[in-house]
């Protein structure tokens, strides 16, 4: 008779344990999803890159030097690109040879890119990107090379449409850049009678993380 009712009692639990069990809401197990971080993309106004003398003869004149990392003009060796008149520097490699231009301590490296600033969104390939070096320069020099186009009808710097420079900044990160203008305050039709020119505005866009893409 014990026995009897020993069975009956755990048969009973045991629908009582299944009955709760099912009345137990289940438990989700949730996945934790990939954080995309946007990118901000920054603009530098009125940049100031002063030159003692002219394009066609000898130049002189300290660069002024921009940290991307920074979003700033900066005085030591942390800087990225260096900006004098319309000439550009990174900061790796070798000296060109030209007076003024500061050391570089850096790795930096540049690849051009014909695209918008959008998009640029993939590193270029590594052997797309150049150095400074003896008599050479990573972004090209002169009228149609580089980044600008001049009139010489109008006396007028105006940047060339569609590039966007893809830098590998002093310390192995990236950025891009585009740049918008070359006198202050931006003219949407500069004069060379009023508009005072290597004052840059360009927009940019830093990657600060261990990856390859924008």
């Amino acid at each position: 008779m014990k026995n009897h009712f020993f069975k009956v009692a755990v048969l009973a639990l045991t629908i009582f344990v299944s009955s709760c069990s099912k009345d137990e809401p289940a438990t989700a197990v949730l996945t934790p999803q990939p954080q995309i971080t946007t990118l901000e993309v920054k603009t530098v106004s009125n940049l100031n890159a002063p030159q003692v003398g002219m394009s066609f003869g000898p130049v002189s004149g300290e660069f002024t030097k921009f940290s991307f990392s920074e979003n700033a003009v900066v005085t030591n060796d942390n800087w990225d690109v260096a900006f004098r008149g319309t000439t550009i520097l990174v900061n790796g490699g070798a000296a060109i040879g030209i007076a003024g231009e500061p050391s570089r301590t850096g790795m930096g490296a540049v690849s051009i890119a014909n695209n918008t600033l959008s998009g640029v969104t993939a590193f270029p390939a590594a052997d797309t990107f150049r150095q400074d070096a003896n008599s050479s320069y990573a972004i090209p020099i002169g009228s149609g090379n580089g980044w600008y186009n001049y009139n010489g009808a109008t006396n007028i710097v105006t940047p060339l449409a569609g590039k966007v420079f893809v830098v590998k900044t002093h310390n192995g990160k990236y950025a891009k850049f585009e740049i918008l203008s070359y006198y202050k305050d931006t003219p949407a039709n500069p004069d060379a009678a009023t508009s005072v020119g290597r004052h840059y505005t360009f927009k940019f866009v830093y990657q600060a993380n261990s990856t390859t893409s924008f």
